[in-house]
């Protein structure tokens, strides 16, 4: 069975096609005109995949000689995310199924980043705890079965790649500021990294709170002047970045302990970097599984997996627009 996979949660167009679970196409336009103003804006988002969406659908049936009479299901993200941006892929998968008679099922955009762990590791086993880190999403979940999560924490206040991105106005860098936090850090030399804080909201809850994070980093830049920054840029991404990583290492090690899973799945955006992968690689007696990261950004490929799942139990469900970042 083909699966078209439609992706346009934030700030990323992605259309995708696989054949069961294998991708045969997975394309994904990323909004940089976002940069400029220091975040998403959502009206300009939605425009943005009005934009893109169609032309990457055609680009993607061209790229593997499918057709649209090949399509046996459609699987769009349905929740959370934001809300004209979410209305653009629902609407042309709705057009798509209305016009075609394909079936369609709504996907959870965390349910579709947990899935994407499937698409290069399907034997993972289960149960596995996942970590989903991301712009707008950090949480642990137990992944008991497909469809079956159980949300052990997440963050009350900024997701981490949110943090990354607030962080790095601060230093001056343009969003999203993820990657040059990370390749500013890689220059730091082998010294003492700056103390900054790695909260707990309690000391048996596993949810996870980065606002006093950014907040130590902005007063220590403010107590020392455009001068220490300039002189001391990778030293401070460093030494943030470590507090950032060591604060998601603890949880998900408790989260073992707690649990008694030793399988980890870390995905979304933030896995992608190369800290954290290294870090979570060397938590003791665990098993940490990442997506390549290509797929660790949102992508249809991962919804059109979750699709798959969907299909496959009958658990199909008419797309629906939700707020809630949970599962």
């Amino acid at each position: 069975m083909n699966i078209l996979g439609i992706e346009t949660s934030c700030d990323e167009t992605s259309i995708a096609l696989l054949e069961n679970d294998t991708i045969k196409a997975n394309e994904i336009y990323s909004q940089e005109i976002h940069s400029s103003f220091g975040g998403v804006v959502p009206e300009m988002a939605s425009r943005a995949h009005l934009g893109k969406i169609d032309a990457l659908c055609k680009s993607v049936f061209g790229a593997t000689g499918i057709s649209f009479d090949d399509i046996g299901l459609i699987a769009v993200t349905d929740s959370p995310g934001l809300a004209g941006a979410l209305l653009v892929g629902i609407s042309f998968a709705l057009g798509i199924h209305c016009g075609r008679g394909v079936p369609v099922t709504g996907i959870n955009h965390l349910e579709g980043h947990i899935c994407s762990i499937f698409l290069e590791h399907p034997d993972i086993g289960l149960p596995f705890l996942a970590l989903i880190v991301s712009g707008g999403h950090t949480s642990i979940y137990k992944v008991n079965d497909f469809g079956d999560y159980e949300c052990l924490g997440q963050t009350v206040d900024d997701a981490a790649g949110e943090a990354f991105d607030k962080v790095g106005k601060l230093l001056g860098f343009n969003y999203p500021a993820g990657r040059a936090i990370e390749r500013e850090a890689a220059l730091a030399p082998s010294q003492t990294l700056i103390p900054f804080p790695m909260a707990r909201t309690s000391t048996t809850m596993l949810d996870f709170s980065f606002s006093g994070l950014k907040t130590s980093v902005k007063y220590f830049l403010q107590e020392r002047g455009p001068e220490y920054l300039t002189e001391n840029k990778s030293l401070i991404c460093k030494s943030f970045q470590n507090s950032l990583v060591e604060s998601l290492a603890g949880n998900l090690l408790t989260a073992s302990r707690q649990t008694g899973i030793k399988t980890i799945a870390v995905v979304g955006g933030v896995a992608c970097n190369a800290q954290l992968r290294q870090r979570m690689k060397a938590l003791p007696g665990l098993k940490v599984f990442f997506p390549s990261p290509a797929l660790c950004t949102d992508n249809a490929a991962m919804i059109a997996r979750a699709g798959y799942e969907r299909k496959k139990r009958g658990m199909l469900r008419f797309p629906r627009m939700a707020p809630s970042a949970k599962l």
